[in-house]
């Protein structure tokens, strides 16, 4: 779906507005929509440099540390391959209107924790609350 909210060049969300109006909503759909469009293009590159190969090192340490250079590409892209899938769903949220408000209280989640992190779900607080009680967890074990 194309957004007929065009937003000036210099825009930036501001606590003066209403939250979470068309033009914050259309401000956030860009910024994902350039970040998603950023990490598809690494995967191409990434693709690209594996299509190469390069394994055929004679040297044994060589050969190691591409591998082990591969290997850790390998994982980035995984990372981002799951960080797509996070702008997915924050696209979705802003289709269907809950877009910057908390999963679990309904209360906004704030431009500011949004600016730094677009794929946020859940509220600062909130947040905090999960990472207390996943040390709580991880203590016990």
């Amino acid at each position: 779906m194309e957004s007929a909210v065009i937003l000036p060049p210099d825009y930036k969300p501001s606590d003066k507005e209403e939250y979470m109006n068309e033009m914050q909503l259309e401000y956030f759909r860009q910024k994902l929509l350039a970040w998603k469009k950023s990490l598809i293009g690494q995967s191409m590159d990434t693709l690209d440099e594996l299509k190469q190969g390069g394994l055929n090192q004679p040297d044994q340490i060589d050969r190691a540390s591409l591998e082990s250079d591969k290997a850790l590409e390998l994982r980035t892209r995984d990372r981002a391959r799951k960080l797509i899938s996070k702008i997915d769903e924050a696209l979705k949220r802003i289709e269907d209107g809950t877009y910057g408000y908390c999963e679990e209280t309904g209360d906004p989640i704030g431009l500011e924790r949004l600016e730094v992190r677009p794929v946020a779900t859940l509220s600062i607080e909130a947040q905090e609350r999960h990472e207390r009680m996943e040390k709580t967890y991880d203590d016990e074990v």
